[in-house]
């Protein structure tokens, strides 16, 4: 097993997140001035590093909805499904050329057992969640597209 270790780590594998990567600092993100919207921006910025001067530019565009998951026998709420889609796409940013796309969902959930004030805070936590856990999905596509990307 130890020479298996050994071996791999003369493979030609990289760090995705090594100071060489094509994509830390190199993506401008543009997404709506919505509470979900910014949460995405943040979570990309964050994974991805902040532009100076960008050779791309990716646009996204998040939107939720809720659904009742638990009902009890006299009919009232006690679980939620957010559900959530992101639509991106990368552009080159001189040349506007379509780069890459996608469309993911994903969703989070809360309960509405407590308080309405508890029951606010946790759409609040699970719509926070959501928006990270697609920024994530985003960051995981790009990273995989990253080699072919032109530069």
């Amino acid at each position: 097993m130890l020479l298996g270790l050994i071996a791999l780590g003369g493979c030609g594998f990289a760090p995705v997140y090594g100071d060489d990567t094509i994509l830390r600092g190199r993506i401008a993100f543009e997404t709506r001035d919505t509470v979900p919207g910014f949460r995405l921006r943040e979570r990309l910025e964050q994974r991805l590093g902040v532009a100076d001067a960008p050779l791309y530019v990716l646009r996204a565009q998040i939107t939720d909805r809720r659904r009742s998951l638990a009902i009890t026998t006299s009919g009232d709420n006690q679980r939620f499904n957010v559900v959530g889609t992101v639509t991106w796409v990368l552009t080159h940013a001189t040349s506007g050329e379509t780069l890459a796309n996608g469309r993911h969902e994903t969703f989070t959930s809360y309960a509405a057992t407590g308080s309405t004030t508890a029951t606010q805070a946790a759409e609040t936590d699970a719509t926070a969640r959501l928006s990270v856990a697609l920024a994530d999905i985003i960051v995981s596509r790009l990273l995989l597209l990253a080699p072919d990307l032109p530069r």
